[in-house]
């Protein structure tokens, strides 16, 4: 049985000292669980805080994005080693809103994915379809194009990552794939994934999570966890999402 990650993203939201009180809240409370890890992905300028309050404890922390470069005349970019400095883990790659608002390809994509696993983060891969995509049946075929990408991008490598699954039209929306849902995709892309040879990989659903539904959707089989957004800004909810 694959192991469960739950991993907050927080956005562009928090402030110091919100931060700290729902960070000390994570790490005082989040004993860990058999075969299950909780991580936070916080805005680059709170890893710092992210590192001193949650070095120690059972909750691992990174990045919302790195840059495909390691280096160099990028004003505004971080790099995967800039952000792999604060001992952070993970790196969220290809997140719909880059793709959508920055207009990152599945090239740049699969680029920051590497970047990530170089510097020694695990990227947490992002894949998923429009409402509109989704109402004309091309959902396999617009996550498998994203993995596809991914996958010849890394090649063995693939087998490092996490992919999160995150249908566009339920995040942020209130809606979401029902458990049965989300898990005929799942089931599409552990397939795929396992014709490449690397079907391990933990998959993670990621859309209008929230402690009413974590449980009905880690039951499934091809489910590993969740990519939380608005719920992990809330430390009661986070952590029964956590627990479910």
């Amino acid at each position: 049985m694959r192991d469960k990650l739950i991993v907050g993203n927080w956005k562009m939201n928090g402030d110091l000292a919100a931060n700290a009180r729902l960070l000390e809240r994570l790490a005082s409370e989040w004993r860990g669980a058999k075969a299950r890890t909780m991580a936070v992905c916080v805005p680059a300028p709170y890893l710092a805080q992210a590192q001193a309050l949650l070095a120690g404890s059972a909750v691992a922390w990174g990045a919302q994005d790195v840059s495909e470069h390691g280096a160099g005349a990028y004003t505004g970019e971080v790099s995967a080693a800039m952000v792999a400095e604060f001992g952070s883990r993970y790196a969220i790659v290809g997140h719909s809103e880059r793709r959508q608002l920055h207009g990152e390809t599945d090239a740049v994509v699969g680029a920051k994915a590497r970047a990530a696993l170089k510097a020694g983060l695990t990227p947490i891969a992002c894949v998923g379809e429009t409402l509109g995509e989704r109402e004309r049946g091309e959902t396999d075929r617009v996550v498998a194009r994203q993995l596809d990408a991914l996958v010849e991008t890394l090649g063995i490598d693939a087998a490092r990552i996490v992919v999160a699954y995150e249908p566009v039209w339920a995040i942020g929306t209130g809606r979401s794939a029902s458990p049965a849902e989300a898990q005929v995709v799942h089931a599409a892309l552990r397939a795929r994934l396992a014709r490449a040879g690397v079907g391990g990989v933990a998959i993670l659903y990621g859309g209008s999570v929230k402690a009413a539904n974590a449980a009905a959707l880690y039951a499934m089989a091809d489910i590993d966890g969740a990519l939380v957004g608005g719920a992990s800004l809330d430390a009661d909810e986070f952590l029964t999402i956590g627990r479910a």
